[in-house]
């Protein structure tokens, strides 16, 4: 989950189109990822995060491999001038 670093002086809403835009164009190009949902919260709460990712790997090391793949690495990149804000949660289900 994200959050927009406001003193970026961007338009928060074309924002988070861009960052559903570029975590979307993910999709399909990293093997082992099997599936890939970015939104724009919906939840006015001050509390709340701007864009949340799920993604779905089929095992820990598809995991890293995505996060090491540099597809994943320029999208990264972008995110990380834009971001406020990043928490995350890897878990097994």
């Amino acid at each position: 989950m994200f959050t927009i670093n406001p003193e970026a002086g961007l338009d928060k809403k074309a924002t988070q189109l861009k960052m559903i835009e570029k975590l979307e164009s993910l999709k399909g190009k990293i093997e082992g990822m099997e599936s890939l949902q970015a939104g724009i919260n919906q939840n006015g709460s001050p509390d709340a995060y701007d864009v949340c990712l799920i993604t779905e790997h089929l095992s820990w090391k598809d995991l890293q491999n995505y996060q090491d793949h540099p597809l994943h690495m320029a999208v990264s990149g972008y995110i990380g001038t834009i971001k406020k804000t990043r928490a995350v949660a890897d878990f097994e289900f």
